[in-house]
């Protein structure tokens, strides 16, 4: 392993702000239970494309200059905390309604929407922008040549696939999928619950 580059590091940090719970594992939850297996692997794609949006960002040095400018991130965090408390406030409305109406909403959902769901959730996120920039300076050199700044973009996405599209498979199973059925009402009751603490989190967090 070149000196330039600390992989195993980046990685265990990537692995581990990736696989912890948060808004894009709810989302990815919430969506492949409700929609189906394919809906929620777009979701999860789109998470991921926003993930290495930011990571490529991060690689050119671009998070650094986002991180400089505060007003940059305070839009970011405003956009994202927004998005949480709308998503908050889909999921009341699908768990007051009822059957009929989480029925229509999965109907509503194609992949391509979903796609642009998970990206948008993602690229809202300021802590990314955050995340990654410090991820690189802790476990990247600044001698790191072009050819290695691939490699641990290319590491980076590929976990970060695996994790996500997994968490789109793991709940889109037959067996969650049922019982999500039969208690899909509480389901979207916590799901807006704990969109809304994350959205509220995210509003009042300080950068």
């Amino acid at each position: 392993m070149s000196l330039s580059i600390n992989l195993p590091l980046i990685l265990s940090a990537a692995f581990v702000a990736s696989a912890s719970p948060g808004p894009a594992t709810l989302a990815i939850a919430d969506t492949a239970m409700q929609a189906g297996r394919r809906t929620g692997l777009a979701l999860a794609l789109g998470v991921v494309t926003g993930s290495l949006t930011w990571s490529v960002a991060a690689a050119l040095g671009l998070a650094a200059v986002m991180a400089s400018s505060r007003w940059m991130l305070e839009v970011l965090r405003y956009l994202g905390g927004a998005y949480l408390l709308v998503l908050a406030f889909k999921s009341a409305r699908s768990a007051i309604r009822g059957p009929a109406a989480m029925e229509r909403n999965a109907a509503e959902v194609s992949a391509s929407r979903a796609y642009a769901k998970g990206l948008a959730l993602h690229l809202t996120n300021p802590k990314a922008i955050l995340f990654f920039g410090s991820l690189y300076t802790l476990g990247l050199s600044p001698q790191a040549s072009p050819a290695e700044l691939v490699l641990v973009i290319a590491a980076v996405g590929l976990q970060s696939a695996a994790i996500f599209t997994g968490y789109a498979l793991l709940f889109s199973n037959g067996r969650l999928a049922r019982g999500y059925l039969r208690l899909r009402r509480w389901f979207e009751g916590a799901f807006a619950v704990l969109f809304a603490g994350a959205g509220l989190k995210v509003l009042a967090s300080r950068l």
